[in-house]
């Protein structure tokens, strides 16, 4: 009896352990079949408002996934998602809609009565739609869908969501509006993938200032107060010191060699518009020389390019003529103008150089391709020269073919120098204390530099 007790309990035993080899082949197959679990999720996702900026911005930081270069090492990329509402689509239909019109009365001559008209409706409509949005956000998570708005790279835990502040493009992302974000770390098969929790509400908004330009602010907050001082004291008849510009000294040298020779004097203006800082400082320069023109009763002929220039520069030799007591020896013929094309002018004044054979040419203003054109035909017709241009590519041209040459701001200095306004001076002295101390910085960057004191150089650091 015993015997068979014994040969029952060993089949019972061969057969439970034939059964768990079974049952673990079978476990066996089936973790092959499910393939590698997805990553882990990130952790610690936080979202807020992106500092220093103009709004329309949220900047998320995360936890990386413990897969993310460690663990199974499955991570390949974040995928950064927004929620957005239905009626965000609305708003992208009147957007374009409106776009389309607004195109359309641009770039083609449709001016069907009802088009104006159909702009204004699309523009009102999307108004009203963009003032709503704020509560369409807040319904979340109801009428809305996940979209996609970034990826990066694994190991990058941090992402800049920003939009453009132009409601008419089409990524714009309103401000005051309560977003919601997640992030999914993605393995290489991207359909393996772990999203993580959803953080929200958060709102963008724009700063007043921007912190990282505090150096920018004392450089304005300084040099303002530097110009104050300059004009005040200019304005109190103290006398302010100009470095005498040879090109400035020479005016009433030239004035007076054409006064002798019985030759005019042709000034020209480049080919600057009335709002060009160069033309403008042009302007004070033509007037200290009609004065002295005036007083010595020579010729002057001004040939201009812009219909707003002759204007003002009729004005200006009006009232140096009126200034010097010869009001009645001004002639509105003076100056003229002749063309709005570029080489059409210049082959107008060249052909003025070459007839009325000038004995002074004094070039001050905004100068391009002609600089060199006007400049070799006034040496040929063996004028003395003066030119001035805020133009770099110009100068060179000017100092090889001129006898003088005003470089650059100079030609701004020049009508401070001239003009002797207070207002003037005083900036130019501004200008020339702000550079020494530009120079004496850098100076003590370098050095501080080379000595290791970072404290420093960060002190003038300045982020966008």
């Amino acid at each position: 009896m015993v015997k068979y007790v014994t040969l029952g309990v060993l089949l019972l035993v061969a057969g439970a352990t034939g059964w768990a080899q079974n049952e673990a082949v079978v476990d066996s197959v089936a973790d092959s079949l499910a393939g590698p679990p997805p990553p882990a999720p990130v952790t610690n996702l936080r979202a807020s408002d992106t500092d220093n900026d103009h709004g329309h911005s949220i900047t998320l930081t995360w936890t990386l996934s413990a897969d993310d270069g460690a663990g199974q090492n499955s991570v390949m990329s974040y995928e950064i998602f927004h929620w957005v509402p239905q009626a965000v689509s609305e708003v992208d239909s009147l957007r374009r809609w409106a776009n389309n019109l607004n195109d359309t009365l641009l770039t083609s001559d449709d001016e069907r009565p009802g088009l104006r008209s159909d702009l204004r409706k699309a523009r009102t409509a999307m108004k009203a739609a963009l003032k709503a949005l704020p509560v369409a956000y807040a319904a979340y998570p109801n009428n809305g869908e996940w979209d996609r708005v970034g990826v990066v790279a694994s190991g990058v835990s941090t992402y800049a969501h920003t939009g453009s502040k132009d409601e008419y493009q089409g990524d714009y992302l309103p401000d005051y509006c309560d977003f919601y974000y997640r992030v999914d770390a993605v393995a290489s098969d991207t359909t393996l993938r772990s999203p993580s929790q959803v953080v929200g509400p958060v709102q963008a908004y724009g700063q007043w200032f921007n912190t990282g330009r505090y150096p920018v602010f004392f450089a304005v907050l300084i040099f303002g107060i530097l110009t104050v001082f300059f004009v005040s004291k200019a304005r109190r008849g103290h006398e302010l010191y100009v470095r005498p510009l040879a090109g400035i000294e020479a005016v009433d040298e030239a004035i007076g060699r054409a006064t002798e020779m019985g030759r005019p004097i042709l000034y020209v203006l480049g080919l600057g518009t009335a709002s060009d800082v160069a033309t403008i400082a042009s302007f004070t320069i033509l007037g200290r020389v009609a004065k002295r023109v005036a007083e010595y009763q020579t010729q002057l002929i001004v040939p201009t390019y812009d219909p707003i220039v002759m204007s003002v520069a009729q004005e200006v030799v009006k009232s140096s003529y009126m200034d010097a007591g010869r009001a009645d020896d001004y002639d509105p013929n003076m100056v003229f103008f002749v063309t709005s094309l570029q080489f059409a002018y210049v082959a107008a004044v060249n052909g003025i150089m070459l007839r009325e054979l000038p004995a002074t040419n004094v070039y001050m203003g905004k100068f391009f391709a002609e600089s060199l054109l006007l400049a070799e035909t006034g040496a040929l017709a063996g004028s003395i020269q003066i030119s001035g241009t805020d133009e770099i590519a110009q100068i060179p041209f000017f100092i090889v073919a001129c006898d003088y040459t005003l470089i650059g701001e100079e030609l701004y200095a020049a009508s401070a120098y001239l003009g002797r306004e207070p207002l003037l001076l005083g900036s130019l002295k501004a200008q020339d204390w702000a550079k020494a101390a530009i120079v004496v910085l850098a100076i003590a960057g370098i050095f501080a530099s080379a000595m290791g004191w970072a404290w420093f150089t960060e002190a003038f650091h300045v982020t966008n």
